[in-house]
């Protein structure tokens, strides 16, 4: 029998009354009743009650000793009186009495409580993350964050794919992030980078003639902090297939993540069978391609309508004439929402840099009319237009903005979440998944005005290889598609370009010659030029995954030991300096920034 414990602190029932037990754990709580204390064990599994009376010679060493001690209790395990059980905890039926105990880990005064959840600064939490983790919440994050990996091999190995590991140190790529550099010591002057994906890997698998793989891949992005972002490094699972085609990666991902989200969570889904929405309808509809499909409302272009004569809205038909659009979002039956509820939504979208959002309610006494500070631009027939092209109905309130393209996107989409959350149409106990499909292969980099790969070079474009036309790369649509639930990217994917010749034009496009592509990626060319099979695959976001089945607004919430906005690990102090030994090693001397 183990020393330390007969049971976990989760164990005992009232099938045990009567036995003898010894119990190991943390002081959780303790209530000092006089004649009586209190002290609730805590260990991984869970809490045991444990009383003493003041008559045993123990009391007083127990009574005075800190919270968080580790202790070992022996006693006798009793049933509770009616009046005490606690349902809240599955051993709330029976108490141990203690007899004896020996302390196992003293304990100094604790920088934050662990028995409650309360929210304290970043700084403290993540500088003492072991007592962090104790938290009950931030620890059944973590264990859920064990089952679901498990549940995810399990149910990758039953649907047909193999685990392999791929390498950490590798040769930068031009990913879409800064590589994490790592020098050689061996090599002078030449650096490793850490992989900011498997990407170029796990097709090399493919081409190696396995056929589905798999990985709970770590991932190294020199990025900069979000709440659903890692600074530094995330987990992914990264898998890949051979002689696919994009439906075929969707039905596993569906299957998966259909299966994961019903066992891990009591939300329901909203649907089962993922709905596709283009990248072009995503960046209309919702003014994002990360669209939450809990929110009901639609985002609809008006442009046209501010070219008619009868209606007199100087403002915006000047903008529309110097190529700004006009978007607008129609709230369902709120003719008799008080002004302040649309004024404080103007004065919110100003607040977020953009000049407002007017605004009317649609009428009808004897015709269609609009009431409200812009209602009187609009003729009776502009606004039976407008009511066509959006399906707002009398009663309805219709939010307007003008800008270009891209500002009026950004503002739309988070003035849909704005208003649907002030209306209360979201409902929070559904995952909405969706696809997004068919991104442009190429975009205009807004600051050197060049063409780039908008998201994965890798990815195989649309249409007849044949019959591409390379003279408006622009129009190119990618076999390219991303994973999103409820306004959350869980992952990018793709068909991968599997042809050299395809792969060197597209890539020339892209600013890169033939020297450049051979030397960035002379494994990846070399083994396409051997026979490689049409292959595409994804790679879901761990962390995101989990982030949404507990419910967590931040990602630091499931993660274990995550550094803080700056990339700081504040409890082994990394980033730190190096000697100057370490650096004669590698060949390096450094040149800080004044």
């Amino acid at each position: 029998m183990n020393k330390y414990r007969s049971h976990t602190c989760n164990e005992l029932r009232k099938k045990d009354v009567k036995s003898k037990a010894f119990l190991s754990g943390w002081i959780n709580k303790k209530r000092d009743h006089g004649n009586l204390l209190f002290i609730d064990l805590r260990d991984n599994y869970g809490i045991t009650q444990c009383i003493i009376d003041k008559e045993n010679k123990n009391f007083k060493d127990l009574e005075k000793i800190q919270l968080e001690t580790v202790i070992k209790v022996e006693g006798k395990v009793v049933n509770r009186s009616d009046e005490t059980i606690n349902k809240d905890i599955d051993t709330g039926e029976i108490e141990v009495s203690i007899e004896n105990f020996i302390i196992l880990g003293t304990c100094k005064e604790l920088p934050m409580p662990i028995f409650s959840d309360q929210e304290y600064a970043e700084e403290i939490r993540l500088k003492y993350r072991y007592l962090d983790l104790r938290r009950k919440k931030i620890h059944e994050n973590i264990i859920l964050r064990s089952k679901v990996i498990s549940f995810i091999r399990s149910e990758m190995n039953n649907l047909g794919f193999l685990e392999f590991q791929t390498p950490i140190l590798t040769s930068s790529s031009p990913e879409g992030a800064r590589d994490f550099l790592v020098p050689s010591r061996l090599n002078p002057g030449k650096f490793y980078a850490l992989p900011q994906a498997p990407q170029q890997f796990k097709q090399l698998i493919m081409v190696s003639g396995f056929d589905r793989y798999f990985q709970i891949a770590p991932c190294f992005r020199d990025e900069d902090a979000r709440a659903d972002r890692s600074p530094g490094e995330f987990y992914q699972l990264d898998l890949e297939m051979s002689f696919v085609e994009q439906e075929d990666v969707f039905k596993v991902v569906e299957k998966l993540l259909v299966k994961t989200f019903k066992k891990f969570s009591n939300k329901r889904l909203m649907l089962d069978k993922f709905p596709k929405i283009t990248y072009k309808d995503a960046l209309l509809k919702y003014g994002s391609d990360k669209p939450d499909l809990r929110n009901p409302l639609i985002i609809n272009d008006i442009t046209e309508v501010f070219s008619r004569e009868d209606v007199s809205f100087e403002i915006f038909k000047k903008l529309v004439k110097s190529g700004s659009r006009v978007r607008c979002i129609v709230t369902k039956n709120t003719k008799d929402k008080p002004r302040s509820f649309f004024d404080n939504i103007d004065k919110w979208a100003k607040d977020q840099g953009a000049s407002g959002l007017a605004y009317f309610t649609i009428e009808k006494d004897k015709e269609i009319s609009a009431k409200g500070p812009v209602g009187k631009f609009f003729s009776k027939e502009s606004l039976e237009e407008i009511m066509k092209k959006t399906e707002a109905k009398v009663g309805d309130s219709i939010f307007l903005a003008c800008d270009k393209q891209k500002n009026l996107e950004k503002i739309t989409s988070v003035a849909r979440d704005k208003i649907a959350r002030d209306l209360n149409l979201i409902d929070e106990n559904v995952f909405a998944f969706c696809w997004v499909v068919d991104y442009p292969i190429f975009e205009i980099d807004e600051q050197t005005k060049k063409i780039k790969f908008s998201h994965n070079p890798f990815s195989m474009p649309q249409g007849n290889v044949e019959k591409l036309n390379f003279e408006k790369p622009l129009n190119m649509l990618a076999f390219q598609y991303d994973i999103v639930c409820n306004g959350v990217e869980l992952s990018s994917g793709a068909i991968r370009n599997h042809i050299p010749e395809l792969m060197y034009k597209l890539f020339s496009i892209a600013g890169y010659d033939k020297k450049q592509v051979d030397e960035k990626f002379s494994g990846m060319i070399n083994a396409l030029s051997y026979g490689a099979p049409p292959h595409g695959g994804i790679a879901p976001g761990i962390d995101r995954i989990v982030m949404l089945l507990a419910n967590e607004k931040n990602i630091r919430e499931v993660t274990m030991f995550p550094m803080n906005q700056n990339a700081q690990d504040l409890m082994m102090n990394a980033p730190s300096d190096v000697s100057e030994n370490q650096l004669k090693e590698l060949n390096l001397s450094l040149k800080l920034k004044k």
